[in-house]
């Protein structure tokens, strides 16, 4: 099974440029475009949230344009840009997204692989939360198939990465989420965005695998009380392959038309 990742697309109103300069929308058309060139074609596309900018509809509906050339099935989850209401009504065909207005959290049995969505948005707040209610739900969600391999998607990474102006929001409940995943060794990868970089830590038993944004990414800097700058450094996308005794693979793409030469001897 091939799962593809995309993240941070921070779609914007026609005309608006995300911090004034940043063209989020043709950035994405780009991922889209570079997705649809794979081959083999991955199964699914998983999109872990900040998947709008202001959580308009107007950017909810320029986000479905975006991904219409997308064949695969799409899942999503919701980011600190997001809008619950908002983006389940975008969505509203998306058979595995709850009704009802709680948290968008859900779990797919379709696959080779289980898919388990959390919702982590704080409506307002930077930071997210795995709180009592969100673990609980997690660890019920989990038991039911402890022998079947999973990928739990999140928008928040459960852990600091060093980059100060990041770090000052954790993740709220991250110790309770920890042993939850402690607890369930069919965990293969807990995939998450946020960051604008990728990142990867072994944690509680699994692997974490941040995914860099579509768009901008945020400056690597590791000093402490480091400012939030971002960069055109390359954007990117992640390619997480399951194989039967091998488990679950992740390749960080970057999104464009490089040359490629042949290697000989």
């Amino acid at each position: 099974m091939l799962i593809a990742q995309i993240t941070d697309l921070h779609v914007k109103h026609a005309g608006k440029l995300a911090y004034g300069r940043v063209d989020t929308y043709p950035m994405l058309e780009l991922a889209v475009a570079h997705l649809r060139r794979l081959d083999p074609q991955p199964d699914v596309v998983l999109l872990t949230g900040d998947l709008v900018d202001e959580g308009s509809d107007a950017e909810y509906d320029r986000l479905r344009d975006a991904l219409a050339p997308l064949k695969q099935k799409l899942y999503v989850i919701p980011g600190n840009h997001d809008e619950r209401a908002a983006l389940a009504r975008t969505f509203a065909d998306h058979g595995y997204l709850p009704r009802g207005g709680g948290f968008l959290h859900y779990a797919v049995d379709d696959h080779p692989v289980r898919l388990i969505g959390l919702d982590t948005l704080i409506p307002g707040k930077v930071g997210g939360a795995m709180d009592d209610a969100r673990c609980r739900w997690l660890d019920a969600r989990l038991g039911e198939a402890p022998d079947k391999p999973t990928l739990v998607m999140m928008h928040h990474p459960p852990f600091a990465m060093g980059i100060d102006h990041l770090d000052r929001w954790l993740l709220q409940g991250a110790d309770e989420f920890g042993r939850v995943i402690a607890r369930h060794k069919q965990v293969e990868r807990i995939v998450c965005g946020h960051a604008h970089r990728s990142v990867a830590l072994r944690w509680n038993g699994t692997t974490v695998s941040v995914c860099p944004s579509t768009a901008h990414q945020f400056t690597l800097d590791l000093r402490p009380q480091s400012p939030a700058i971002y960069s055109f450094e390359p954007p990117g996308f992640q390619l997480h392959h399951w194989r039967p005794g091998t488990g679950l693979l992740t390749h960080t793409v970057q999104i464009g038309e490089f040359a490629e030469y042949r290697c000989r001897g």
